[in-house]
């Protein structure tokens, strides 16, 4: 290994051959970095992760903007979260080099968004952000390693979801304006999101056969996954709700109309739940959103013995580890179960 020597700027230089058989030289500001940086070339250049000169130079903000140029295939939403996280990571990142990045200056990014006032899961959020754009650079050879890792990350928030009672679900119901109060019936009993509750057609439900179909979130826009095109099977009961109040508005094609019958938006629907949810008693009216009544739907299937699996199939969740991440709490008992198995299998000797 040759000796890294110090220069007149106080700084140590060592020279290494790149696998183009070039000279190549790097500087450290102590004798035992410039011994890293160099084991590191070494190591990048037998392993095949050696980063051409040229590709090493790129910014964490020149890089953001080819990696977006790329994203542009995905739903219109999913391109939205990432330029709204692509905006954070280059206003405090953009001028660092692809190759400059170390882990410890992960750690201290993250340190420094907690200083901004961002929430955890917020955090975990962008530095996920950060390890998928990273981790495209090294696919692509302008990264030999990514610094991301669960070393950096700042781990998931531990969030308890609000799980409202049947009583108060019927009593936002009722404080609803009449033409909008099925969205309620669709995020309680169907578990619909917002977007998906305001961008339902009539002819996306089965009343007859107790069906509904999501296929289109507000305005049009396709649902991103399979998963959230699943069917979701209805109680006769929840049929004839819906097809009562869309007896009050014949000709109307959304199954939420809004005011003028040409569909309501999310944001309406969020501030007509917002109204309905400050005459409810018992509630906590500073967080609880629409989407919680999506966590009460979740709450009656697991109350009534669903496993997993089938409540994941319900909520049209990608994976179980969602649902369990979740819902997961709820799944507990209070031990009497555990005993009657247990139990059960010890008298059969």
């Amino acid at each position: 290994m040759p000796t890294p020597r110090k220069d007149k700027n106080g700084l140590y230089r060592v020279r290494w051959t790149d696998r183009q058989g070039k000279q190549r030289e790097t500087t450290a500001k102590t004798y035992q970095d410039a011994v890293e940086k160099y084991q590191e070339k070494i190591a990048a250049r037998v392993s095949g992760r050696e980063v051409e000169p040229l590709k090493g130079r790129v910014t964490v903000k020149r890089w953001c903007e080819r990696w977006l140029s790329s994203y542009a295939l995905h739903a219109p939403s999913t391109r939205k979260m990432g330029v709204t996280h692509c905006k954070v990571i280059v206003g405090m990142l953009g001028s660092r080099r692809l190759s400059s990045l170390r882990p410890d200056d992960v750690r201290e990014w993250v340190g420094q968004l907690h200083d901004r006032g961002y929430s955890r899961s917020y955090i975990y959020a962008l530095h996920n952000r950060l390890s998928q754009i990273l981790g495209d650079a090294v696919h692509d050879g302008y990264l030999a390693r990514n610094p991301c890792s669960r070393r950096t990350s700042p781990g998931p928030a531990k969030s308890v979801p609000y799980v409202i009672t049947t009583e108060q679900v019927w009593a936002l119901y009722d404080g609803m304006p009449e033409y909008s109060r099925s969205a309620v019936l669709l995020g309680a009993f169907a578990g619909l999101r917002i977007a998906e509750a305001a961008g339902l057609r009539r002819q996306d439900v089965d009343l007859e056969n107790g069906v509904v179909r999501p296929t289109l979130q507000y305005g049009g826009v396709p649902l991103k996954t399979a998963d959230s095109k699943a069917s979701i099977p209805i109680p006769l009961e929840l049929a004839g709700m819906l097809r009562e109040n869309l007896e009050q508005v014949p000709g109307w094609t959304m199954v939420v109309p809004g005011r003028l019958g040409r569909g309501i938006s999310p944001a309406q629907i969020e501030a007509h739940f917002k109204s309905a949810r400050a005459a409810v008693d018992g509630l906590p009216t500073g967080k609880l959103r629409f989407h919680d009544l999506r966590h009460y739907y979740a709450s009656l299937l697991i109350q009534q013995g669903l496993d997993v699996k089938r409540v994941q199939q319900r909520l049209r969740h990608s994976s179980a580890k969602i649902t369990l991440d979740t819902y997961g709490h709820l799944f507990e008992d209070d031990g009497e179960a555990t005993r009657s198995a247990i139990g059960s299998a010890m008298r059969r000797r």
